[in-house]
C-alpha cells in the first residue's frame, strides 16, 4: 500500500467521523422526565407483592436446619472470644435469633436492629452496661447497693465509662453479654463514629457480637485493626434466601406514590420495642392529635401535665427522656407554636394513628 492510499483512508476516516458528529447533533432530544412515568400507589403495590407466592419453600427450609449442625461450633468460636460475621443473600434476621435462643440461652443476649434508619449507639451501650450489671450481681461479684460509675458521670464521659465497665476484670473469663447485630452495615449504623463505637464495645472482655452485612461494600466499614484486633471477626457464608421483609419495611418503594401506611407500619415497630410507659406517653400525644387535628401540635407543658396527672412520668427529665427517644426515630416532630412554645407533631394522618394506636394497643 503506498503514501496515497494510505492518506485517502485516513481522510476518508476523518471524513466519516465529522459527519457521524453533525447527524448525531440534529437528533432531537426526548423531552421525557423521570416525574413522567406513572407510578402506582404504594398500599396497591404491597398488597400485589403480599399475593405472590413463596418458592422454594423446602429448600430454604433443608437449607436453614442444615445451619442448626453448626450452632456449636459457632458457640465454641463465641467463647473463644471471637465474633461471628455472617454474610449471603437474603435475611439472616431469623437464623441469628434461632441461634441466639438454642444455643445461647445460658448467657444474656442483646438483639440491635441495624435496619432501623436510627439506632442511638449511647444507648445501646448503656443498654449493655445495665445487662452486665444485673449479671455480676446475680452472680454477687459485685454489691447490689453500689452505683455504677457510668450512672455518677456526665453524658460527654458516658460511654468511655461504659467501656472501661464493659472490659473490667470481674475474674471471670465466662462473664459475658451476647450482642446480635441485624445488620451491622445498616444505615443507622454505617457511619464511622458508630462503627468506631462498636468496634470498641466488640473488643472489651465482656461482651461477645454476632453480626450480619447485607451491602455489597460493608467490609470498607473497617480498616485492618477494627477487623483483626477489635471485632476479631470469623466470616461465616450463610445464605438463607429468605424474603428481606422486616428489613425492607424500613426503606422507601421506587416508583410508588408514597402514603402513611409504610410509616406507620414502622412507628409500630418501634413503638412495641418501648416501654409501656413510653408506650402510654406517646398515646397521650397521638390522642390528642387526633382530637385537635388543625392545631400545630401539643404544647409540651400540656403533655406534662397530663401525663404527671396519670402518673406516666414523676419529672420533666422522664418526659424529655421519652421525647428524645421519639425523636430519634422520627416519631415525633418539633413545631412552633404562634405563641413561642414548642409544640410536638407526630407526622401521620388521622387514619394512620388510629391504626397504629390499635396495633400498640
Amino acid at each position: 500500500m503506498d503514501t496515497n492510499d494510505i492518506d485517502e483512508e485516513e481522510f476518508g476516516f476523518s471524513r466519516n467521523y465529522f459527519l457521524a458528529k453533525e447527524s448525531g447533533s440534529s437528533i432531537k432530544k426526548s423531552r421525557s422526565k423521570i416525574s413522567d412515568i406513572g407510578v402506582i400507589d404504594e398500599q396497591e403495590l404491597l398488597e400485589a407483592m403480599s399475593r405472590i407466592e413463596p418458592k422454594h419453600e423446602k429448600e430454604i427450609k433443608s437449607l436453614k436446619d442444615s445451619y442448626r449442625s453448626l450452632y456449636s461450633q459457632w458457640r465454641f468460636q463465641i467463647r473463644c472470644g471471637f465474633g461471628l460475621l455472617h454474610y449471603g443473600f437474603g435475611s439472616k434476621r431469623t437464623l441469628l435469633e434461632d441461634f441466639a435462643s438454642t444455643a445461647l440461652n445460658d448467657y444474656t443476649v442483646v438483639v440491635i436492629n441495624g435496619y432501623l434508619p436510627s439506632v442511638n449507639i449511647k444507648q445501646v451501650a448503656a443498654g449493655l452496661a445495665d445487662a452486665l450489671w444485673e449479671v455480676l450481681k446475680a452472680k454477687g461479684k459485685t454489691s447490689a447497693a453500689s452505683s455504677p460509675s457510668w450512672k455518677q458521670t456526665t453524658s460527654s464521659q458516658a460511654m468511655d465509662e461504659i467501656i472501661s465497665f464493659l472490659n473490667g476484670p470481674w475474674g471471670d473469663d465466662d462473664i459475658f453479654i451476647c450482642i446480635v447485630v441485624h445488620n451491622i452495615d445498616g444505615p443507622g449504623l454505617r457511619d464511622s463514629d458508630n462503627q468506631q463505637y462498636l468496634a470498641r464495645i466488640a473488643a472489651c472482655s465482656h461482651i461477645r457480637i454476632i453480626a450480619s452485612i447485607d451491602h455489597v461494600n460493608a467490609p470498607l466499614l473497617w480498616d485492618k485493626k477494627m477487623v483483626d484486633l477489635q471485632f476479631n471477626w470469623i466470616w461465616h457464608h450463610t445464605p438463607t434466601f429468605e424474603l428481606y421483609t422486616i428489613e425492607g419495611m424500613f426503606f422507601p418503594l421506587i416508583l410508588t406514590n408514597g402514603s402513611s401506611s409504610q410509616n406507620a407500619k414502622s412507628a409500630s415497630i418501634v413503638l412495641q420495642s418501648l416501654t409501656p410507659n413510653a408506650q402510654s406517653v406517646f398515646r397521650v400525644l397521638a390522642e390528642h392529635q387526633i382530637v385537635h387535628p388543625d392545631e400545630e401540635g401539643m404544647q409540651i407543658s400540656n403533655l406534662y401535665a397530663i401525663c404527671r396527672e396519670r402518673f406516666l412520668v414523676s419529672n420533666q427529665v422522664t418526659l424529655n427522656s421519652y421525647l428524645t427517644e421519639f425523636k430519634d426515630h422520627d416519631l415525633v416532630k418539633t413545631k412552633r407554636h404562634p405563641d413561642g412554645e414548642d409544640c410536638l407533631h407526630i407526622p401521620l394522618s388521622t387514619e394512620a394513628l388510629q391504626k397504629l394506636l390499635q396495633d400498640i394497643s
